[in-house]
Formats: C-alpha cells, sequence, structure tokens
C-alpha cells in the first residue's frame, strides 16, 4: 500500500463494498479463524502461554497496585493502553479481550467505580481465569473492590453496550487476529459505542511488508498474533474508515522476528513491529484523518507565525504537527521539518 504524500492516508485497504461481500470461501475462513482462537485462548487460560506474544513489560508499577502473579503470567499483549492521560470524564471504559485481567485492573486503579471497567470475552474460560485473578487482585490491594470491573460474555464484532456509552475503549494484540471483514466490523463498533471526542487506545502488531498468502491463511498461526498483522499504513487507514479521525502513534518497536528457517513460505527475514495507537472519534464522520507519528515543524523566521490565524509557531520553537501539516509546511523556505518519531504524546497544535 502507498501513500501520495505524508499523512495522506489512501482509500481504506477494506471498502465498504469488500467488507459488505460475503462468500462461501470467506464464511468458512472466519468460521476457522474464530474456532482456533477460542481454542488458542481456551488453553491459554487454563495454562499461561509465555510464548503467545512477545512484549516487555506492560504491568505499570504504581503506588498500592499488588499484581497477582499468575496475572504477570497471562499478560497476553505487545504493548500497552493504559494511558492515565485517557482517563478523563466518568463513563464507563471497555476493554475488549480481557485476558488475564491485567490492563483491567490498571484501569480500575483510575477509575475506582462500579462498574467503571467492563471487560468483554467470548471465551468462557477466559472470563473465568480473569474472575479468579481479579479475585485475587481485590485480596492483595485494599483499594480494589471486585466490582470495580465487570466481566461480560461478547465479542468485539458486536459489541453489549449501547452507543456513545464509553469514553475509552481499549484492546491489546486482539484486533491484528481478525480476518479483514471482522476487523472492519470491530473498528466500526469501538466508534459506534464512543462518545463524541472518546479515545481508542489500541496495541497491535504490525508488518513491514504484507505477509505472504500462506502464512496469512494458518488460522491458528493468526489466533497466535503471528500471521494477521497488516502494514503501518493499512492499519491506520481502517481505523480512520471506521470513524476515527485524529490518530495518535505512540510507540512502534520490534515485536518479533520471523525467519525462513521457522517459516518456509518467507523469502527473507521479517521483523513484525508493535504499534501502540490512540485514535479519537471526531465530530464530522467524512473528516479528513490526522496522523500524528512525532513529527515538529520550527518557525525560522522572527517572533511569531500563525497557522490559519490560529495556531502559534514562535520562532525556533519545535510544535508537534500532524503528517499533513508538516507535508504543507515542509515546502516552506522559513520552516523546518523533523522525521517522525513515532512517539507522539497527544494530537499536536495542528
Amino acid at each position: 500500500m502507498t501513500s501520495a504524500a505524508p499523512g495522506n492516508i489512501v482509500p481504506p485497504f477494506i471498502s465498504g463494498e469488500r467488507a459488505a461481500t460475503v462468500t462461501p470461501e470467506s464464511t468458512a475462513a472466519r468460521a476457522a479463524q474464530r474456532a482456533a482462537v477460542h481454542e488458542v485462548y481456551a488453553r491459554a487460560a487454563e495454562e499461561p502461554d509465555t510464548s503467545l506474544c512477545c512484549v516487555d513489560g506492560g504491568a505499570w508499577t504504581l503506588p498500592d497496585l499488588v499484581v497477582p502473579p499468575r496475572m504477570l503470567e497471562m499478560n497476553y499483549g505487545c504493548g500497552s493502553t493504559v494511558h492515565p492521560t485517557d482517563l478523563t470524564g466518568s463513563r464507563p471504559i471497555l476493554y475488549v479481550g480481557v485476558g488475564g485481567g491485567l490492563e483491567a485492573l490498571q484501569f480500575a486503579y483510575f477509575r475506582r467505580q462500579p462498574g467503571g471497567v467492563i471487560a468483554v470475552d467470548p471465551v468462557a474460560e477466559m472470563r473465568a481465569a480473569a474472575a479468579a485473578n481479579l479475585a485475587e487482585a481485590e485480596r492483595l490491594n485494599p483499594w480494589f473492590r471486585r466490582d470495580f470491573v465487570r466481566l461480560v460474555d461478547g465479542r468485539a464484532e458486536q459489541l453489549p453496550v449501547d452507543d456513545a456509552s464509553v469514553e475509552v475503549v481499549a484492546q491489546n494484540c486482539l484486533f491484528n487476529v481478525f480476518v479483514e471483514e471482522d476487523l472492519a466490523r470491530a473498528l466500526r463498533e469501538v466508534a459506534r459505542v464512543l462518545r463524541p471526542g472518546g479515545r481508542f487506545s489500541t496495541s497491535d502488531p504490525i508488518t513491514p511488508r504484507p505477509l505472504p498468502q500462506a502464512l496469512k491463511d494458518d488460522p491458528t498461526l493468526r489466533a497466535r498474533c503471528v500471521s494477521g498483522c497488516v502494514t503501518y499504513d493499512e492499519y491506520l487507514a481502517a481505523h480512520h474508515a471506521a470513524g476515527l479521525q485524529q490518530l495518535v502513534v505512540r510507540a512502534r518497536r520490534p515485536y518479533r522476528l520471523l525467519t525462513p528457517a521457522d517459516f518456509a513460505c518467507l523469502d527473507g527475514e521479517l521483523m513484525l513491529e508493535s504499534l501502540e495507537l490512540l485514535a479519537i472519534k471526531g465530530l464530522r464522520v467524512d473528516a479528513e484523518p490526522d496522523i500524528y507519528a512525532g513529527r515538529c515543524a520550527t518557525f525560522v523566521g522572527s517572533g511569531i507565525w500563525y497557522r490559519d490565524d490560529k495556531f502559534p509557531f514562535p520562532a525556533g520553537t519545535p510544535m508537534q504537527v500532524s503528517d499533513r501539516v508538516a507535508a504543507e509546511l515542509a515546502r516552506r523556505p522559513d520552516f523546518r521539518v523533523t522525521p517522525p518519531t513515532f512517539h507522539a504524546r497527544g494530537p499536536g497544535c495542528c
């Protein structure tokens, strides 16, 4: 997938027309994939699987937070989706794919109210394991009450909550297991349940180049967070297509190395990456996407220059800007624009 200029996402790789087309082959593939996901995660709920995801850390070290050891062993994620700056307002936080309950517990640390965190998971074994881990967390943490987290049976493609009812949705290393049609549905569900201005904190592996079809067609490898990865451009385009306009790249780092010795269909080594993204629901579904990937623009004139008469650029001060604005200002002789760091703190000035 290519783009004409930085920040200009090409037409979504999952179009409405394509997502609406259901063939016997796609139906069978989705059924096989769902069965593989259920089997992999049911086993991982009963016996922690340290090879399921590759991540260093993931658990916040916070005052008076004690994480049960088994909950740490069941940390099936590829980054972190718990960011205190997201947690404004008082509406519930929706966590999709509860795993061992680690991130639900961390969200509850900041919310601390009955039903403040809704954790949705379709695998009964995983919900039972999370419930046991949260009961242990209640024993270890005087501040934590079990009713802070509500465990709910449900699928990402059909979230069991009302429209515009939650402040934050989060998921960690789940959406990459979906086939394209289900990914599009899951992201549309995220946009549906978020209030306008609500935030989607997400972490998934991505690939620097398209994966071989033989890998993509393996439902078990997809369920194990190996072969469902899409490219950076495709991942962002899918979020924008669902109605999420501001996309903030929080982190992009190595995730897992695939080699021809392990996967014969590869023609060379392939380093998958972990991408942490904040996606914000806008007021207009047709708004142009703004991607913040850590680019900065610095005015090299004198005084203060104003973009659109409202965004100030003090001389000599780097200002974080979207990829789209970076491309615009890079054409000016009185600006210096830095490349993306893929580590943005939040939406910039413009």
